[in-house]
């Protein structure tokens, strides 16, 4: 019962997904960052029901990247969104640590962070729209909607947590640390694997290489900038995560026509 709870958390939390509520608590906490990978399982899922659909109908290529595009925000209501929005504003800041993170918590929308939300949106919808939907390419994108949370999950329980961030301070204290950080590494290994498996050796080098940049350019942002990790970081993160790993999976097979 306790495993069910422990994914009812995380989908309620990181999803918008119709799941039983569920009271927190310490013992159906302990895992709740294992599960974050379903939800990025379940958003390959919808991509793939989706791209059938697209193809079953005839739609035109443009409406299948729309649908595309917007499918990570539907299905997780756009939480991370949020975070990477509220970043992108403490980012531009260019303030003081302490005042980056009372941005954080500000909870206005500024002028940066609905320029890098346009930014991203036109930039990842011209992704979906040349993605090519053939089973390999389908793969490697669910690969990367689970990996993206496996990192994310790993860098909260591995990585010190910003003061004043109490949600992802809930999460990572309430984790059991070490099994927790095997578990995505394991998790994380597996994704890596299978990028090589139905991606080809290209697109595992490049994507791997890139996802490794992204990973350690997020550890010294919050540690130099933040203080720590914190929720909304952590969104910022993941949908940035999301945005490489489908920009190498998509470039990668132009860049090997064209060499």
């Amino acid at each position: 019962m306790w495993v069910l709870e422990t994914v009812a958390v995380a989908f309620g939390m990181y999803s918008a997904l119709p799941v039983p509520h569920i009271e927190w608590n310490e013992k159906n906490m302990r895992y709740a960052l294992v599960a974050f990978p379903l939800v990025g399982a379940v958003l390959g899922l919808a991509w793939w029901g989706a791209c059938a659909l697209c193809k079953l109908l005839a739609l035109p290529t443009i409406l299948r990247g729309a649908i595309l595009c917007v499918l990570p925000a539907l299905v997780t209501g756009g939480i991370h969104l949020d975070g990477y929005a509220d970043t992108s504003d403490a980012l531009a800041s260019h303030a003081a640590p302490e005042r980056k993170q009372e941005i954080l918590r500000d909870p206005h929308c500024g002028a940066f962070a609905v320029i890098r939300l346009c930014v991203y949106f036109v930039a990842f919808f011209a992704l979906c729209c040349v993605l090519e939907p053939t089973d390999e390419t389908l793969w490697c994108a669910g690969f990367g909607f689970v990996l993206s949370r496996a990192l994310s999950g790993l860098a909260l329980a591995a990585l010190p947590i910003a003061e004043g961030s109490s949600l992802a301070r809930t999460f990572a204290d309430t984790a059991d640390k070490r099994r927790t950080s095997a578990i995505l590494a394991a998790v994380t290994g597996a994704c890596i694997a299978g990028l090589y498996l139905h991606g080809g050796r290209a697109i595992f080098l490049v994507e791997t290489c890139v996802l490794l940049v992204v990973a350690i350019h997020y550890a010294d942002t919050a540690r130099r900038q933040f203080g720590g990790l914190s929720g909304d970081l952590a969104g910022w993160f993941l949908v940035k995560t999301e945005f490489w790993a489908l920009a190498a999976l998509v470039v990668t097979p132009y860049a090997e026509r064209m060499l």
